[in-house]
């Protein structure tokens, strides 16, 4: 058993004074509880795997997870089924199941609920719970966390590590180290860690913003989270404020949550009486649907949800699932049928009469992203109808959307899909519920991020000249044979350039006889403040993409 969270640096409560000075305040400090390799642990529980022999989970022949005796031979997540075996030839190859995994985790959860109250699940593998009651039941946060490892150890033989923090991310990260932050110090715990601890969460892909952060030379949590908000917001998008508050040690959103009204809770009687995971779930969805069309009603979203199930022998059945990202129904209705699943099989809770959903936590729908015409996940029907009625007139090609797909270019990035046809992007949608997507397609020399925001249909031809006016031009394919000082053309005056980046060579169908031939990327700034993406094929250069 791990005792790591027992660790000797965890923070003292009696620094912090009988409940702070400011006691009307909720308590930040949380307990985070973190069972490691939980998808390998729970994968090797159902399969019989034993305890000494190497596991993996593997998802599209890649390395999900894998166990620490794994790990001992060299097994890593994102490694090749064939390269992870021929480093240790008796891994035990496993499947994922998020149902499984969150079924299997159900005992955590009840063993750590029998001494502490407020538990709610993030995700198999991972809970939180305030720390104030454990700590001032104990006698300090040590003694909690001391007890709450043997807790789970003796009712449900896993091995656990428990971090405490404040709020529920330094929590989880201070739980992967088996450590305490001091009250008051998230912030400076998190600020050495790297970025990529913010991509951790399965259910959120924030692997592009984490190479952007990386190539812009912010490598850690301290050097995203000394930017401005207002700079974050307006460079890198809403998810990316979410993201820098994380690194700042805050909430992911701005306390503005809600109390849902208690008519917002969605409740059915099972009758008859269900013991079936199947016909619960059929159940639940319905249930679900009405949920969110009451809080949709109410400009609310989901972010913890309360399950509520009671027996036929009178136990009432609760669990509590928090979201980093509002629910959706199939998110939903995915958790309920997790939860039923771990209820009606762990055994002995008897048949279902009764299951009542209940939104613990909200937030203000109209800070998400709305629809084009209408409110949260609303779908227009008139606007489809119309957009159906031009078609007709027009033909299926005068409605088009944009789907992003693979290319070098900025303009080979997007294709135009006609309105009805199946929307197939190139790239595999995020992972959900612990599963990782499919790696994308590779395509050498492309343009990296960001793109121009205008991406000229018809490349407009320019004269590039150094400082004496000569033309500017390509010896060799990465080389200038002169310092470029301004730009002719395009019907107006010449514009005088402030830097300029590359030139970066691109070869593309070299082995086509009709290959375009070889070209080159040159991103200059202009004196006015504009910035182009220009580009020379054969003998002249090309405004190819303004920047904003």
């Amino acid at each position: 058993m791990s005792a790591a969270g027992s660790a000797a640096d965890v923070a003292d409560p009696a620094a912090r004074g009988p409940g702070g000075a400011g006691a009307r305040v909720p308590d930040p400090r949380v307990l985070a509880v973190w069972s490691p390799d939980w998808p390998v642990t729970a994968a090797a529980r159902a399969a019989h795997v034993p305890a000494h022999r190497p596991a993996a989970v593997f998802h599209a022949n890649r390395v999900l997870a894998c166990s620490a005796i794994a790990r001992r031979h060299g097994v890593r997540r994102g490694l090749r089924r064939r390269e992870a075996q021929a480093r240790c030839p008796d891994l035990a190859v496993l499947a994922p199941d998020p149902g499984r995994d969150a079924r299997l985790f159900e005992p955590v959860a009840a063993a750590v609920e029998g001494l502490a109250p407020g538990v709610e699940v993030v995700r198999p593998g991972l809970l939180v719970l305030p720390a104030r009651g454990p700590v001032g039941w104990f006698g300090g946060e040590r003694e909690a966390i001391e007890r709450l490892i043997d807790q789970v150890a003796l009712h449900a033989a896993t091995e656990c590590q428990i971090g405490v923090a404040d709020g529920m991310f330094a929590a989880e990260l201070a739980a992967r180290r088996g450590r305490g932050v001091p009250s008051g110090r998230s912030a400076e715990f998190l600020a050495p860690l790297e970025v990529a601890e913010l991509d951790r969460d399965p259910e959120t892909d924030r692997s592009a913003l984490i190479d952007l952060l990386r190539r812009l030379g912010l490598r850690s949590l301290g050097a995203f989270g000394a930017l401005t908000e207002a700079d974050v917001a307006s460079r890198f998008g809403a998810d990316a404020v979410a993201a820098h508050r994380l690194a700042r040690g805050l909430d992911p959103r701005p306390p503005v949550r809600r109390v849902p009204p208690e008519e917002l809770a969605a409740a059915i009687e099972l009758d008859p009486p269900v013991d079936r995971v199947d016909a619960a779930a059929f159940a639940a969805r319905g249930l679900a649907t009405r949920l969110h069309e009451a809080l949709a009603g109410h400009g609310l979203a989901c972010t913890r949800l309360g399950v509520h199930a009671r027996t036929d022998s009178g136990e009432d059945l609760l669990r509590v699932w928090r979201c980093a990202e509002p629910l959706t129904p199939a998110g939903t209705v995915d958790r309920v049928r997790w939860q039923l699943d771990s209820w009606l099989g762990r055994g002995g809770s008897g048949t279902l009469v009764a299951l009542r959903l209940t939104p613990e936590d909200t937030v203000v729908a109209g800070a998400l992203q709305r629809g084009l015409w209408g409110d949260v996940g609303e779908n227009d029907e008139r606007a489809g109808r119309a957009l159906v009625r031009v078609q007709a007139l027009l033909g299926p090609e005068s409605v088009v959307t944009a789907v992003p797909t693979g290319g070098r270019d900025p303009g080979e990035r997007v294709r135009l899909v006609p309105w009805g046809e199946e929307r197939v992007v190139e790239a595999p949608a995020p992972p959900r519920s612990g599963v990782p997507k499919d790696p994308p397609a590779s395509w050498p020399g492309r343009l990296p991020a960001p793109s121009p925001a205008t991406v000229l249909p018809d490349p407009a031809p320019v004269r590039l000249l150094d400082a004496d006016g000569s033309e500017v031009s390509l010896p060799a394919p990465d080389l200038l044979d002169g310092d470029p000082h301004r730009i002719s053309g395009g019907g107006g005056p010449d514009r005088e350039i402030a830097g300029w980046a590359g030139p970066w060579p691109v070869h593309t169908r070299w082995w086509a006889p009709d290959a375009p031939g070889p070209t080159a990327r040159l991103q200059v700034a202009l004196a006015d403040g504009a910035a182009l993406l220009l580009v020379h094929r054969g003998t002249r250069w090309e405004v190819a993409g303004v920047y904003d």
